[in-house]
């Protein structure tokens, strides 16, 4: 008789993983929010947020009619159907509630003396995973031996180790066999961090020899959180609901200039041009190629007409020069390609002349118009900017670069010190800047992060009251977070970092993992800009 594995056995089967910081970024940390608050909110960063939140794309649809095509997929889908619900403060926004933790049972191997089958993967796999994802080729690390397609096997996950020259690896080949033995690599390692049982999709020689492709489907999982993969597109977008709430932060009007500077993948660029109705101008800006098309997609597949994206470094974005505030160049040129007169012999069969599927033939035409583009990058055109003029736009919005140490879930936070987390603030002002420079007399400018950290957060809008004089922190609606972080903190003898006053501290929204909102990290400062001066 099969009997299941007792996850309490020891507690190795569980899943109870512990946040390892750098400990002088603990001691910084626990100084900012309480050493009890700290902890508290170390733990709630190891696991995702009970529920997904949806955006709805009202310029094609309504919240009502999704709500109902939701339910009825969601009914297909799940004999228990989750629980969708909806905040007055955000009508186009619909929460879809999952489920857990919970306790999987592990299912031996009929034979006693068989171990259990078992599959390692990455932590940003698994990350990914206790999310609502499936687990795919390149996440895998380690296999049982003998695994064959549509084997039980469970997923443990093999976290970052410090190495001797002071970096960080995962310490694994990827490949390395598994015998359900103590002798096995990272054994006494992934003890608690078992994240659910799933079914092989390809034995362990497939998933080793392929490039892409699902290895394993999770059928039996720490947290059930329902997947939005193909649903619903164009008429939704899974956006974290700090981001959306920063988005009507800005208050986007129609017929306004809004500047999105650091905009990839274009969920608070679509919800700006959504508030607007789709009338005005929104630029988004990102570097790469890559997630412009991304940006450019996107809005596409959601009917938008006023976003235009360019590629262009957000630190470059002003230019004093500039005469015509909008030239722009074309970066890389499609292939025209007539399909009706192309000879599809060489596309039907691959290098070892077997018939290639329609889908990579698809592929492949589309590699053929587009051509390859720069360094990798997709096909098809984008636009290089030249910058744009100063006091161009009426609102912008600098969702910067970050620590992200607010995303949910995360296993690993070790490789942050105090040096790189002063780094990112750095940086983070010299965006701060431009965006100063960029924005009208009058005009709005809105900070947001999805960082506890507060010298990325609060520090900067420290140094923004305090380097310019014509700024004011705005209130904001809607308020959903709570009030910023007050005092400082000593860094070394040379350095203090200061933050906020009790009132300038109310006026700005901090979103804690730990609240009751179980909202990823996050920050937004909303500023009135007025009359400019010389710094």
């Amino acid at each position: 008789m099969q009997v299941d594995v007792d996850v309490d056995a020891g507690g190795r089967y569980a899943f109870t993983p512990s946040l390892k910081w750098d400990p002088h970024v603990e001691a910084y940390f626990s100084h900012a929010y309480g050493a009890s608050h700290f902890s508290r909110v170390s733990s709630a960063l190891t696991r995702p947020s009970s529920y997904s939140s949806l955006r709805v794309n009202t310029l094609k649809t309504s919240t009502h009619l999704v709500h109902t095509k939701l339910l009825q997929l969601l009914r297909h889908q799940h004999q228990h159907p989750p629980l969708i619900s909806q905040n007055p403060a955000l009508p186009d926004v619909l929460y879809v509630w999952g489920t857990g933790p919970h306790h999987p049972s592990y299912h031996p191997h009929p034979r006693p003396a068989v171990p259990l089958k078992e599959v390692i993967v990455s932590r940003k796999c698994a990350e990914a995973v206790l999310r609502g994802a499936q687990i795919y080729v390149p996440g895998v690390m380690a296999c049982s031996a003998h695994v064959e397609k549509g084997d039980k096997v469970a997923v443990s996950v093999a976290i970052e180790k410090p190495t001797h020259t002071g970096g960080w690896t995962l310490g694994i080949t990827r490949g390395t066999v598994l015998h359900g033995t103590p002798s096995d690599i990272r054994y006494e390692d992934r003890h608690g961090l078992y994240i659910g049982e799933g079914v092989a999709f390809m034995s362990r020689t497939g998933i080793f020899r392929a490039k892409e492709g699902i290895a394993v489907e999770m059928t039996n999982r720490v947290y059930h959180l329902p997947s939005f993969n193909d649903v619903l597109e164009g008429e939704i977008f899974l956006q974290n609901l700090p981001s959306i709430v920063t988005a009507r932060v800005l208050d986007p009007q129609p017929g306004e200039k809004i500047l999105d500077m650091c905009a990839a993948p274009g969920g608070k660029t679509t919800a700006i041009a959504i508030l607007m109705k789709d009338k005005g101008e929104v630029i988004a800006l990102d570097r790469s190629h890559n997630k412009v098309m991304d940006i450019l997609k996107l809005a596409d597949e959601m009917e938008i007409k006023c976003i235009k994206a360019y590629k262009l470094d957000a630190l470059k974005s002003v230019n004093t020069s500039i005469t015509d505030e909008n030239e722009v160049k074309s970066e890389e040129q499609s292939v025209i390609v007539d399909e009706e007169c192309l000879d599809l012999t060489n596309l039907q069969k691959d290098e070892k002349g077997r018939y290639l599927s329609k889908a990579v033939m698809r592929k492949r035409m589309r590699q053929m118009r587009n051509g390859p583009g720069k360094n990798n990058s997709k096909g098809g055109k984008v636009a290089n900017s030249k910058g744009f003029a100063p006091n161009s736009f009426d609102r912008v919005l600098l969702d910067a670069p970050c620590s992200a140490l607010g995303l949910r879930p995360r296993l690993f936070a070790a490789e942050e010190t105090v040096d790189s987390l002063r780094r990112h603030g750095t940086y983070q002002r010299r965006m701060f800047d431009r965006a100063v420079q960029l924005v009208r007399p009058g005009g709005v400018i809105v900070y947001s992060t999805c960082t506890i950290n507060p010298g990325e957060n609060e520090a900067l809008v420290r140094y923004a009251l305090d380097t310019y004089g014509f700024l004011t922190l705005a209130p904001q609606s809607p308020k959903i977070g709570g009030p910023g972080i007050v005092g400082s903190y000593r860094i070394d003898e040379t350095h203090t970092e200061e933050w906020l006053k009790e009132s300038e501290a109310e006026l700005v929204q901090r979103f804690d993992p730990v609240s009751d909102m179980d909202t990823i990290g996050f920050f937004i400062a909303k500023f009135m800009v007025g009359m400019k001066r010389e710094a």
